[in-house]
Order: structure tokens, then sequence, then C-alpha cells
């Protein structure tokens, strides 16, 4: 029987079309028996690469017990190499509940050696959550020798080590203190941290399922890394004398604070950094926070105030570089102010200290204004020279601005923005009211003034170096620009040695040595007031004048009885250059 063409097409379709289906179906469990196995796959690679580390870690951490072996913290010294931060041994003891044998006994023993409570320290022992406790850091060596006498299975100790400060509270806001832990806390301690802390090391032992320890086991030790020493630019020794010195001004006067600053005006490099009332670095309040955030405030750098009369000094600065630079607005050194007491300006009435009864502040230059630290001159300079003038040389001197210096928490001051400054707001910023800076600004800004307008970036550090003496970071001087020039600089510095012994400066005047200086008085303002009765003391005083080597600012935060910067100040400055003069050996110039 013959088939017809017609039934032979349908067969022959409906076999194509069953081999299409079982293709399409082959090829979807291919696709995902190898979407499978590419989950395995990747899986497999991340449990044995990706993962591995933290599983060996996991592994590591059930089969063994790990006492840390803390890495010794680098040195803090002085420019000297004198060790103004160091360590010595302590021992921190630890616990692992699962190879406490004797929990009631252990806890007995632990919580009478540590005085703490028998209960929180017996389910401190019982705590199986964790596989290891810390019961106690940088203990004495007494307590580890009476805790070996209890021989407690389970419980077991590690040396570690404690910073000590073997001068106690000098410079403390400036090394600042660590934690329990060791980690940097504060102040150069914290900002160095990476260096100075090391890394730790480990001794392994290998223990049972539970943790614990295998008799006669093999030890693995991994040794800690010490830290590297961080030499400073400070001079303990001028440190040690300017803290003598602001610590009597601050008990004679009863003031609320007392700061002052030792710059080197060649570098900018800080020689000392004083801030008073301060605290002992060996047993820091750690109790009462309100107490330690303020006594640890290092407010040389992170404190603004009212300069006063001491901004003078930036003020002639910018008069006289003008006037050399042939700006007809200028006022040239022989030019005579008016010697009327006050200054009406915007409707507002600027007055001079002095009632210029009797002639006084009559007919004056510029440096018998800078004598006398008359305001009314100081007015008539910062309008004449006019906003956009005045601003350039505010910020040629960094006011508004970070200095840079290697230290945390640096305030910027506060410099109103040029677009809405008026003419009664210039003329106030021309003698040191309507704007705040730091002390460490005010000290930059005078050191610029006198050491031939070159501003550099301040600085703590002088190097970095390891135990075998290899330096791996020294600092070296950084040049940010210039303020004036050097003609400028030098007849400012010879105006402001006359302060010093003609005028206002005079008591810090040192017998057969150039000293030059400004003082300042400047009243302090709550809540957008005078505050009647409180007053900042301020002197920023250099030597030699004609080329300093010294410059020390000075700032007693109101005193009682006395205020102004010339009677308080100024011989704060004297004694620490006397200091200074006689640690050094510095002979009077003939």
């Amino acid at each position: 029987m013959t088939r017809s063409p017609r039934r032979e097409y349908i067969k022959q379709n409906t076999t194509e079309f069953s081999f299409t289906i079982l293709r399409k179906r082959l090829f979807a469990v291919i696709t995902a028996i190898t979407f499978l196995f590419c989950i395995f796959l990747g899986r497999f690679f991340y449990v044995q690469v990706i993962w591995h580390e933290e599983l060996m870690y996991r592994a590591l951490d059930q089969w063994t017990r790990e006492i840390p072996v803390v890495a010794e913290r680098g040195l803090v010294t002085d420019t000297n190499g004198e060790i103004l931060a160091g360590n010595e041994s302590a021992y921190s003891v630890y616990a692992r509940a699962n190879a406490v044998k004797e929990p009631e006994r252990a806890a007995q023993v632990l919580s009478a050696l540590l005085d703490t409570p028998f209960e929180e320290t017996k389910a401190r022992l019982c705590d199986h959550s964790r596989s290891e406790i810390t019961l106690i850091k940088q203990a004495d060596k007494t307590l580890v020798q009476k805790l070996e006498g209890a021989n407690l299975a389970g419980v077991y100790y590690a040396r570690d080590n404690r910073r000590v400060y073997p001068y106690g509270s000098l410079a403390s806001q400036v090394l600042g203190f660590t934690a329990m832990g060791n980690e940097g806390t504060t102040g150069v301690e914290r900002y160095y941290d990476e260096y100075l802390a090391g890394k730790n090391g480990e001794i392994l032992y290998e223990t049972d399922l539970v943790g614990v320890e295998i008799e006669g086991a093999n030890a693995a030790y991994l040794p800690a890394e010490s830290g590297l020493n961080v030499k400073l630019t400070l001079d303990y020794r001028i440190q040690a004398i300017a803290e003598e010195v602001m610590g009597r001004t601050l008990a004679s006067t009863n003031a609320k604070g007392a700061r002052c600053i030792v710059l080197d005006p060649n570098d900018f490099s800080v020689l000392a950094m004083v801030n008073l009332p301060a605290y002992d670095l060996n047993s820091p309040p750690r109790d009462d926070m309100e107490a330690l955030n303020a006594l640890s405030r290092n407010r040389v750098v992170s404190d603004i105030y009212e300069p006063g009369s001491t901004f003078k000094i930036v003020t002639a600065a910018a008069n006289i570089e003008e006037y050399l630079r042939g700006n007809s607005k200028a006022f040239s050194n022989e030019h005579v102010f008016a010697s009327s007491r006050t200054r009406s300006v915007d409707g507002t009435t600027i007055r001079c200290w002095s009632d210029h009864a009797n002639g006084k502040h009559s007919n004056q230059t510029l440096a018998e204004a800078l004598n006398n630290s008359c305001n009314p001159c100081f007015v008539d300079i910062a309008l004449a020279l006019g906003k956009d003038t005045f601003y350039k040389y505010l910020n040629a001197f960094r006011f508004g601005t970070a200095t840079g210096i290697d230290f945390s928490g640096e305030a910027v001051g506060m410099l109103l923005p040029q677009g809405t400054v008026r003419d009664c707001d210039l003329a106030r910023i021309g003698f040191g009211q309507t704007i705040a800076v730091t002390p460490l600004q005010l000290a930059c800004a005078a050191a610029s003034a006198v050491n031939g307008g070159y501003y550099y970036t301040p600085h703590i550090l002088k190097e970095i170096y390891s135990s075998d003496g290899y330096v791996s970071e020294r600092f070296e001087k950084a040049l940010i620009g210039r303020t004036v020039g050097e003609e400028a600089s030098k007849i400012l510095s010879g105006m402001l040695e006359g302060v010093v012994r003609d005028g206002s400066g005079k008591h810090a005047y040192i017998e057969g040595y150039r000293v030059g200086g400004k003082t300042g008085t400047a009243q302090k303002y709550e809540n957008g007031v005078i505050a009647q009765g409180k007053y900042v003391s301020s002197f920023v005083g250099f030597f030699p004048a004609n080329a300093p080597k010294y410059l020390c600012l000075i700032i007693v935060d109101e005193p009682q009885g006395g205020y102004y910067g010339s009677t308080i100040a100024a011989p704060c400055a004297k004694e620490i250059f006397e200091g200074i003069i006689s640690l050094k050996k510095i002979a009077p110039f003939q």
C-alpha cells in the first residue's frame, strides 16, 4: 500500500519537532548543571581562596591559645634626646572560661586581688560565649607574683608596657597621653600614633577542643615589632623655664589661665608650648571627663581670642611694606599722626586707651605710635590702606587659615569675609579688635614680620627614628610664602626694639641684649558684649632684635588686679628670655 505524500510530510515534521523539543530540554538540563557546577566551583573558590585566611584563623583560634606579646611603644624625646614619654614593664591578666576548672575558687582569688565584686568576676569566668576575657591590663609585677602562687587553671598573664612620663605635667597638652590599651588619645601621642604604636606579636600554645592547653605541646612565637621613636623640636629646658615663669604668674595674678609659645623665627619650630593649668600625665583624671577635656586641651593651637594691640605689628608691617612699594596711601616713617584721642568711623567712636592729657600721644610718628600703642594711629593706617590692600596682608599672614602645624584640633580663627567688612570693622581690625586668632597664628605672623618676611609651616616634629638610630623621616622647613620684604621687616624690627627700650614694653628690656616686642591688653566679650573687668594681657617679644633666634608670645587670661600687658605679660617674656640666655650662655652684644 503506497503512503500518501501528505502523511509522509506530517510524519517528518512531527519527528523534527520532537527532536527540537528534545534538544531544548537537553540544553536546559546542561545549562542547569553548568550553572550548579559554577555555583559549587565559585563556593569552592571562595572557601579555599577568599575565606581561607578567616577559616585558618578560626581553626587556629579553636585549637590554640594565644598570649599577646605587646609591642613596646616608641619613645617621645625632646630635641636633645631627653625622654619625655617612655615605658615601664607591666602585665595583663587573661582567662579562658573553657579552661577554668574551679570558677568558684578562681573568682574568690581574683576578686580579692583585683578588688572586683565576686559575683561579677565569677560570671565573667563562666561566660563560655567568649573564648577569652581580659581581667586587668597594666598590672604591677607584685599582683602577678601573687597570681602565680594561686596556681589558677585557665588564668594566665602576659607582659605589657605602661606609658610613663618622667617629667609629670611638663608639656602635658603637647605630649598627650595614651589609653589603657596604649593607643594615643591626645596630643603628640595621638597625632603620631601610627609610628609610635608598633605591631603586637603573640605566643601560640596548642589546646584541646575545649581550650585546655595540651601538656608538652610546642609553642609558636611571633615577635612584636617595637614602635618608632619621635623626636620633637621642643627643648625640655626651655619648656621648664617657661612653665615655671607662667606658673608663678598664674598664681600671683589669680588668672583663669596662662599660655606661652616660644618659636624659632628661622623655621617656625616650636621650642616650648605652655598651657596652664596643667595635669600630671602619669595620672590623668580619667574619671572626670569634663576636667580631663579642659586640662588636656592645647589652647595655644585650638582656642581663639581678640589679640588687641599685639596685632599692631601686622598693621605696621603692611603700612611699611606698602610705603616702600610706592603706595601713596601708606604713611612714611616720618609721618605725624593727628593727636586727637578719638576717631569717628561710620558713626562709631574709637578711643585711645590714654586720655591724651598734657600733650600725651601728640605729634606721633609710626614708631612712637607703636611705643604708645595708640589705637587712632592704626585706625588711620587701616582705613588709608583700604579693604583690598589690608586684606591682602591679612591673607598673606594667614589669618582665617590654619597654619598647618602637625597637631590635631587646630582652629582657623575668625576673620570677617572681605565682602561684609565695613569701614568701622576695618578700623578696629587695624588695632586688633573684630578679629580673633589663635596664639599660634599670632606668634607665626609676628615671627614672619621680623624674620625678613618669611612664613614657614610651624612644626613640633623634628624626626622619626628607630631604636638603631635609623632616621625614617625628618622634618624639613617648609616655606609657605612671603608676607613683607627684607627691608620692611628690618625697619619694623627696629621700631619694636624701641617699644621695649623706650615704650610700653620696657618691662621686657634686658640690659646688654637687643629685645623687641609689643604689648597687648584686650577686653573680653561674652554673648556679644564686653565682659566688664575681664581682660587678656599679652606680649609678643623676640631677640636679638637685629637677627631674631627666639620669639615668645605670652598670654595671661583674666588676671585679677592689674591687667595691662605691659605690667603682667611683658615681665614674663623678660624672665623666659633671661632663662634662655643663661641656658644657652648667650653673650651680650658689644
